[in-house]
């Protein structure tokens, strides 16, 4: 049987007054066209049941009297004192103690690694205070003096250097080594005040060694010898760069 409008038009026997704001009310004949949305009330009432047991079992339920409820002041106190404790407890943690970064250390190149590399085009000084160019030798034997003299070792490679072939000691700073200053060719002091031949070898200095490199008159590196010590390490070497 149709029920009557909430605008009073139509029957209004059994139905109590709706409010106006409700507009028109239409009520089925057949209960069952309202089993969706009867379907959706009883869902929200029972996720609403669920709040209520939820907070009632945390205490966080209103209280009756309207006041707040007893477990969430203390659900606030426990958050601060966890988060107090947490940051404590990172601060205090023992580390380990931090290493100071240490700088990477290339290891020196081998003799292997510059032979064939060109001399780089480094200019030089000599016992004159002048300008001169390294390669401007070649081919030689250079010999880096600015650790250790070592009059003997250029004494052996003046006597077993062949013609055309220089012999050239290297020392650091622009005073030339005075042993070899003043000795006749093959021998040819020179100065290296900045340091780029001892650059270009990366071969650290060392008390009482004396390097030597062996490079063609194309400037290419035939031959390098960390540490003098014998003749016979560079004989054939040496007569290489006179072909």
């Amino acid at each position: 049987m149709g029920m009557p409008d909430a605008d009073g038009s139509g029957p209004t026997d059994g139905l109590p007054g709706l409010p106006p704001e409700w507009g028109r009310v239409v009520v089925p004949d057949d209960a069952s066209a309202l089993a969706e949305e009867a379907e959706q009330v009883r869902r929200e009432l029972r996720r609403r049941a669920g709040r209520t047991r939820w907070r009632g079992r945390l205490g966080l339920a209103p209280r009756p009297d309207g006041r707040l409820p007893l477990g969430l002041p203390l659900l606030v106190v426990l958050v601060a004192v966890l988060a107090t404790v947490a940051g404590l407890f990172a601060v205090t943690w023992p580390r380990p103690p931090r290493t100071p970064d240490r700088p990477t250390v290339e290891p020196y190149p081998t003799p292997t690694d510059l032979t064939g590399r060109p001399l780089p085009a480094l200019e030089l000084i000599d016992a004159e205070n002048a300008a001169v160019s390294l390669r401007a030798s070649l081919p030689a034997m250079i010999i880096l003096v600015d650790a250790c003299a070592c009059p003997q070792r250029v004494a052996e490679a003046a006597a077993l250097a062949p013609p055309g072939v220089t012999v050239v000691t290297v020392t650091g700073g622009r005073t030339v080594d005075p042993t070899t200053a003043s000795v006749p060719p093959p021998v040819r002091a020179l100065a290296d005040p900045a340091g780029g031949l001892r650059a270009f070898l990366r071969l650290p200095p060392r008390p009482d060694t004396a390097p030597a490199l062996l490079v063609d008159r194309g400037g290419a590196v035939l031959r390098v010898v960390p540490e003098l010590r014998s003749a016979e390490d560079y004989r054939a070497d040496l007569s290489r760069l006179a072909a």
